[in-house]
């Protein structure tokens, strides 16, 4: 499980976080391993038995406001009592001033009181999306992971299948390469797996008898993206004359990342088939399935409706329409 920790979360500058440490310092090793945030007005009241302290704590202006309307004898007993509970962190928003009774306690129980500028419910969107890309759960696959018609296809095989000569044509006709060979994949909530390149081999391809390709060179920028979610996995195997291979596709197959279901699709290559048009023509035949047009399916309804008339139609010529 992916772990951050306060100082990472502090020290960061690309997201926009824009924090800055009032108290506590001693807890700046603490770890977040969730992407979720809370925001404890309850607890401040008291009432801790929903306290997640595994989770960054929002103080925005109504709990800072609450607070203060509280005696002070009273708000520091809900305080003491909040920060025994060995908190990862608290973030106050906007800019606002801590009452000088927050910072003794968590500079004393070693909890990191950190601020921002933001308002509280712009904060919460930045650092659940800055901790959901640091957080969530990420692996690595091999295979190419193209964007064709707005659906991420990512095309597996065993090597020297022609996964990448594929991809090639591909982008040849238009579409665009996410990331060949090694893929990063991310699981986001709430069950989106997107996928991206890994940083030495971004926009690069490797073609047998060619070598190394720069997809972004010799094609321009339209011919790339940074990521893309996964839509389809298309699998790239050999033709062999005594296997069977799905020749209806009225029963879809699923193949499983991080536990997300994706569609699959198995292909066989073989001299003579075209494994660029049919992977493109799979992605559109996904784009219908996800409008709700299911083309095999629609078939099989048709000829069960045919093959009942027409057994309708036989039993009434043999028997007659009045046998009783």
């Amino acid at each position: 499980m992916p772990k951050l920790t306060i100082q990472e979360i502090l020290e960061e500058k690309e997201a926009g976080l824009d924090l800055e440490l009032l108290a506590g310092s001693g807890g700046l090793s603490n770890t977040i391993s969730v992407p979720r945030i809370q925001k404890p007005g309850l607890a401040l009241a008291g009432y801790t038995e929903s306290l997640h302290p595994d989770r960054i704590q929002v103080l925005g202006s109504t709990e800072l406001s609450f607070l203060d309307s509280m005696p002070r004898e009273r708000a520091i007993a809900h305080l003491r009592e909040l920060c025994s509970h060995n908190l990862s962190c608290l973030i106050i928003t906007k800019n606002q001033d801590p009452p000088d009774y927050l910072l003794k306690y968590t500079d004393a129980g070693n909890t990191p009181l950190l601020r921002t500028r933001h308002l509280s419910s712009n904060f919460i969107a930045l650092l659940t999306r800055f901790l959901e890309e640091r957080l969530l759960p990420t692996s690595t696959l091999h295979g190419v992971l193209l964007d064709v018609l707005g659906i991420g296809v990512l095309i597996q095989g065993k090597s020297g299948v022609g996964k990448s000569e594929c991809a090639l044509e591909l982008i040849l006709r238009g579409y665009r390469l996410v990331a060949d060979d090694i893929i990063r994949v991310r699981f986001k909530l709430p069950s989106v797996i997107f996928g991206e390149g890994m940083d030495l081999l971004h926009y690069h391809m490797e073609i047998r008898g060619l070598g190394i390709l720069n997809i972004k060179h010799l094609f321009g920028v339209a011919a790339i993206r940074e990521r893309k979610k996964i839509d389809l996995v298309v699998e790239l195997v050999k033709w062999e004359d005594d296997k069977e291979y799905d020749r209806l596709g009225v029963e879809d197959q699923a193949f499983n990342i991080h536990g997300v279901e994706l569609p699959f699709v198995r292909i066989p290559v073989a001299p003579g088939r075209n494994i660029s048009t049919i992977v493109e023509v799979a992605a559109r035949n996904q784009l219908l399935k996800e409008m709700g047009y299911h083309s095999a399916r629609e078939f099989q309804e048709l000829l069960e409706t045919r093959m009942a008339e027409a057994a309708h139609l036989h039993s009434h010529t043999i028997i007659g329409d009045d046998l009783e």
